[in-house]
C-alpha cells in the first residue's frame, strides 16, 4: 500500500513597495491633495502610516479662507470643486499638521502652491527648515496655480513658467527629497510641460489634476458654484488620467523623455481602476474624491490592487508598471 503526502501551496503576498526617485515606499497608495484636509481627519478611520504617502492639501505661504460658498456642485459621475486652496500658510502647516504627521509615523508628500514663482520657493525653504521636516518624503508641486505675474494664466499651462517653478524649488530642497510636479490635463501638449519640468529639476510627475468644468443651476439660471468655474474631478475623469499616464510612458519609452517615476490619480474608486493607471504607467496611485464617501478607500484600493496582481500570477507591482505598453497590437 503507498502513501501519498499531500502538500499544500502557500500562496506569496504581492511586492507593493516602491521606489520614488530613491525613496522606498512600502505601498504605491497614497491620498489626492485636497481630499483629505492635513491627515487628522482620516487618522479617525485607518492608521495613516499604512499608506505609501499621506499627500497633504496645498500649503501656500500665507493663510487663506478661499473662496465664498457654494464651493462644490455634484455631476454626473464626479463632482465640481472651487475650494481656492483654503489653509493655514505654511508657517501654522509645519508647526501643526507636519508635526502631527510626523508624530503618527506618516511618509509625508507635502503640496506646495503659489501665486507666484517666488513664492513657491518660499514655502519650500520654509518647509525645509522645519523641526518635522524628516518626515517628509517627497515635496508635490502643485504648478495647477494661476500665475498672477502673467496674467492669471495656469503655471502647468506653460512649459516656461512650470520650468522656472520646477527650478526655484529644486533649490530650496535636498537633493534626496524628490520633487513631482503635478500636471492639469488643460492643455494641448501635456508631454512637452512634462519634458520642461523634468529638465528643470522634477524627480517625478503626478498626473492628473482636475479639469475645469462647468456647472449651471438651471434654476436660477447661474453658474452652480460661486467661483463660476471649478475642478472636475470623480470616476468621469480617469480615461483622462489613463489617456495622460500611457502618453508620457510611451515618451519615455521613445527616449523623448527620461525615465521618472509618474504618480497617477483621477477618478480611482476601485483596485481595477489603480490597475489601469499602473497598466499605463503609473508606479504609484492617489485616491481622492471616492474618500468622500469612503474615508477607507486608500486603503482599500491597495488591498483590491495587491489582489488583482496576486490573482494575475504577478509576483512585484513593478513588473506591471507600463505593463499595457508591451501588449498593443502592432
Amino acid at each position: 500500500m503507498t502513501t501519498t503526502t499531500a502538500t499544500t501551496t502557500t500562496s506569496t503576498a504581492v511586492d507593493m513597495s516602491v521606489d520614488l526617485a530613491g525613496r522606498r515606499l512600502p505601498s504605491p497608495m497614497m491620498t489626492a491633495s485636497g481630499c483629505a484636509a492635513n491627515g487628522r481627519e482620516l487618522g479617525r478611520f485607518f492608521d495613516v502610516a499604512e499608506l505609501g504617502a499621506f499627500v497633504t492639501k496645498s500649503v501656500m505661504a500665507d493663510p487663506r479662507s478661499g473662496r465664498g460658498t457654494p464651493r462644490m456642485a455634484e455631476t454626473p459621475s464626479g463632482m465640481l470643486n472651487s475650494i481656492g486652496l483654503q489653509g493655514p500658510g505654511i508657517t501654522s502647516f509645519v508647526e501643526n499638521d507636519l508635526a502631527w504627521l510626523k508624530k503618527s509615523g506618516a511618509r509625508t508628500l507635502v503640496s506646495i502652491a503659489g501665486n507666484t514663482s517666488g513664492e513657491f520657493a518660499d514655502v519650500a525653504a520654509t518647509l525645509r527648515a522645519s523641526d518635522a521636516f524628516d518626515a517628509v518624503v517627497g515635496v508635490e508641486v502643485n504648478i495647477s496655480c494661476p500665475n498672477v505675474a502673467n496674467r492669471g494664466l495656469v503655471f502647468a499651462c506653460d512649459p516656461l513658467a512650470s520650468a522656472k517653478v520646477i527650478a526655484l524649488v529644486r533649490e530650496q530642497l535636498p537633493r534626496d527629497v524628490p520633487i513631482f510636479a503635478k500636471l492639469t490635463p488643460d492643455v494641448t501638449d501635456i508631454v512637452s510641460v512634462a519634458q520642461s519640468c523634468v529638465k528643470a529639476g522634477a524627480d517625478g510627475l503626478t498626473m492628473i489634476n482636475t479639469l475645469l468644468g462647468m456647472v449651471i443651476d438651471t434654476d436660477l439660471l447661474r453658474p452652480q458654484v460661486a467661483g463660476v468655474t471649478g475642478g472636475l474631478s470623480g470616476p468621469a475623469v480617469r480615461p483622462v488620467a489613463v489617456r495622460a499616464v500611457w502618453q508620457t510612458r510611451a515618451a519615455m519609452l521613445e527616449g523623448r523623455l527620461p525615465f521618472v517615476p509618474i504618480i497617477g490619480v483621477g477618478g480611482v474608486r476601485t483596485g481595477r481602476d489603480a490597475l489601469e493607471l499602473v497598466a499605463a504607467g503609473a508606479s504609484a496611485v492617489q485616491v481622492g474624491t471616492a474618500t468622500f464617501n469612503d474615508p477607507s478607500a486608500p486603503v482599500r484600493v491597495g488591498r483590491e490592487l495587491a489582489g488583482l496582481l496576486q490573482d494575475k500570477g504577478f509576483e512585484r507591482l513593478t513588473d506591471v508598471v507600463g505593463i499595457a505598453h508591451e501588449r498593443v497590437a502592432r
